[in-house]
C-alpha cells in the first residue's frame, strides 16, 4: 500500500460531517437537458493530449461566430468535479463552454500521474484557446476563462501572457504558490517550509532508484471528532457521493493527492506577480464570506488593475461554491461574461 505523506495539512479539507451534505442545492453531477456534450481532445504546446468536455447550447447557430468560456477544475480534482457543473450552467446561458482536465489529472496525458507543474497547467488553458479559436463556430476574439480553486491561480498565470483570454473570472481561488509557501493565514514558518522542501528532495533519491512514489496534501480518507473544520469540508465533497469521482486508471485513495516530489514546484509559483498587466481586460473574483481561502481572492483583487470586481457571497464557504447551486452566483458570472464577451 502506497504511503501518503500528509504535509501541509492546512491545505486539506471545513464545515461538514461524515455523511454527504446535499443541502443548499449541492448538485455536482448536474446534467442539463438544454445543452449537448461531447468529449474533445487537443494537444498543448508540449504535445501532451488534453481532454475536455465541450458543451454547446441546443439550438446554437453554428454558422455564426459565438463566444466561449474555458472552465478549470479545483486543484487535485478533475473536470467531473465542479467544472462540468459550471460549464453546463453557463452553456445554458448561450455560451459554448469547455471544461478541461489539467495535464497529469483525469483523462489528460502526463506522467507521473498527479504531478504538479504550474507552467504546464497554465499552458493547458492557452491550448484550450488554441482549440476553441480554431473552431468555425467560435469567435476567437470572444473567449473567456474561469478557474475554480487552484485553477483560479492557473488562469491568472495563463492570462498574463495570453491576451487572447478576454475576460478572466475565478471562484474560491487558491493561490497555490502562497498556499504552499506560507499555508493559510501565513501560518507556515520558513523553517517548516525548508523541512518540506528537504523531505521532497530526499524522496527524489528514493524514487530515482525505484522506490515507491509518495503523495502529499489532498483530502484525508477518514475524519473523526479531532479532524479540523477544513478537513471535514473537503472530505464532504471529495470522499462522499456529493462529489466523489475516481477517474479510470487510478484509485479512490490516490485522488486529490499530488506527488510529494513535484508538489514543491508550487514554491516557485507566483501567479499574482504582475497581475496588473492583465488590465484593461476585466477580472472578476468570487469568494464566500466564510471561505478559508478568501485571503487569496482579496490579495489578487488588491493587486489587479482595472476593471476588476471582488464579489463576496454571503454565507458561503470555500467548497460551498464548488457545487451548491443555491449559493453559486451564476447570474453574476453570466452578466460578467455577457458584458465582456460581446
Amino acid at each position: 500500500m502506497r504511503k501518503f505523506t500528509l504535509l501541509l495539512g492546512l491545505l486539506i479539507g471545513s464545515f461538514a460531517a461524515t455523511a454527504a451534505d446535499m443541502s443548499e442545492g449541492a448538485d455536482n453531477f448536474y446534467k442539463s437537458d438544454k445543452v449537448t456534450q461531447q468529449k474533445v481532445t487537443f494537444k498543448n504546446q508540449y504535445q501532451m493530449t488534453v481532454t475536455g468536455n465541450l458543451f454547446i447550447p441546443k439550438g446554437l447557430d453554428q454558422k455564426a461566430k459565438n463566444p466561449a468560456i474555458i472552465v478549470g477544475h479545483p486543484m487535485g480534482a478533475v473536470k467531473e468535479q465542479s467544472s462540468n457543473l459550471y460549464a453546463q450552467k453557463l452553456a445554458e446561458q448561450g455560451f459554448v463552454t469547455l471544461a478541461i482536465d489539467l495535464s497529469f489529472w483525469g483523462e489528460s496525458e502526463g506522467q507521473p500521474r498527479n504531478a504538479v507543474s504550474p507552467d504546464i497547467y497554465a499552458e493547458d488553458f492557452s491550448a484550450a484557446v488554441d482549440y476553441l479559436g480554431t473552431r468555425p463556430f467560435i469567435d476567437r476574439n470572444r473567449i473567456g476563462v474561469l478557474g475554480i480553486c487552484g485553477s483560479g491561480s492557473f488562469v491568472i498565470s495563463a492570462a498574463k501572457i495570453d491576451p487572447r483570454m478576454k475576460a478572466i473570472a475565478t471562484v474560491s481561488m487558491y493561490d497555490m504558490g502562497s498556499a504552499n509557501r506560507n499555508a493559510l493565514n501565513h501560518s507556515l514558518t520558513l523553517e517548516q517550509r525548508k523541512q518540506i522542501i528537504a523531505a521532497a528532495a530526499e524522496q527524489r533519491y528514493s524514487e530515482f532508484t525505484g522506490g515507491e512514489t509518495q503523495y502529499t496534501s489532498g483530502t484525508v480518507d477518514k475524519i473523526d471528532e479531532n479532524s479540523s473544520a477544513i478537513e471535514k469540508e473537503f472530505y464532504d465533497f471529495y470522499r462522499t457521493p456529493r462529489g466523489e469521482f475516481t477517474p479510470e486508471g487510478t484509485t479512490p485513495q490516490l485522488t486529490t493527492h499530488p506527488t510529494l516530489t513535484s508538489n514543491v514546484k508550487f514554491m516557485n509559483f507566483y501567479p499574482f506577480n504582475d497581475i496588473e498587466t492583465i488590465s484593461p481586460r476585466p477580472m472578476l473574483f468570487i469568494t464566500g464570506d466564510q471561505a478559508h481561502s478568501k485571503e487569496f481572492s482579496e490579495d489578487a483583487y488588491k493587486r489587479a488593475g482595472q476593471p476588476k470586481e471582488l464579489y463576496i457571497v454571503p454565507g458561503a464557504g470555500h467548497v460551498d461554491l464548488y457545487d451548491r447551486t443555491d449559493l453559486i452566483p451564476f447570474a453574476r458570472l453570466t452578466s460578467f461574461f455577457q458584458a465582456n464577451l460581446k
